[in-house]
């Protein structure tokens, strides 16, 4: 801020010069910090753009999660019940019965693409498959050395990718990759 040559000593009168216009820049920064700071400001705090009716029941936060009825789970999976154990950033359903037991899952990316998922898919060694579901691209994916599960992934009826994942208990179960492609389908033909 204040010249100086390193080898030649200041004048008495440029340090003092120089340390007022230091003090001065750093008293009128504290000056308007505190002032802008300080006042108060009348009203109620409300979320931006927000009113004072918010809802904070979350009540209709998940309902992706009922876009196919629990029988329609159980009657695509070969399961005799399904009972939703994880409402989240996925939805998942406990499968049980003698055949079809293990779990269902569906995610919704709304922001989610088939190329993301296949580059995705393949970072972790997963074999992905094209398939048509309801005339659209989709993939269908296995992990490595699991023939007890698979998930089939499909452009969302508006915007984004939804999918499902059928991971059934090894041992005498029906395709995981039909019940998944199934449960695809029905939930494309319920976001019409």
């Amino acid at each position: 801020m204040c010249d100086r040559t390193p080898l030649a000593p200041a004048p008495r009168t440029g340090r003092r010069k120089c340390s007022r216009a230091v003090v001065a820049v750093v008293a009128l920064t504290v000056a308007l910090t505190a002032g802008g700071c300080g006042r108060t400001v009348s009203g109620t705090a409300l979320p931006a753009g927000g009113s004072s009716g918010v809802n904070t029941n979350f009540d209709k936060l998940l309902r992706e999660c009922d876009v196919v009825k629990q029988d329609d789970i159980v009657k695509s999976t070969g399961a005799q019940d399904a009972s939703g154990t994880f409402n989240g950033a996925v939805c998942m359903w406990a499968l049980t019965g003698t055949s079809g037991a293990g779990m269902a899952t569906l995610n919704w990316y709304e922001m989610g693409s088939l190329p993301n998922e296949k580059i995705n898919n393949d970072r972790l060694g997963y074999t992905t498959t094209d398939v048509t579901v309801q005339g659209r691209r989709s993939l269908q994916i296995h992990r490595p050395n699991d023939a007890d599960s698979c998930g089939v992934m499909a452009p969302a009826a508006d915007t984004g990718i939804v999918g499902w994942w059928v991971n059934y208990h090894p041992g005498g179960h029906p395709d995981p990759c039909a019940a998944a492609q199934k449960l695809v389908e029905l939930t494309l033909n319920l976001a019409r």
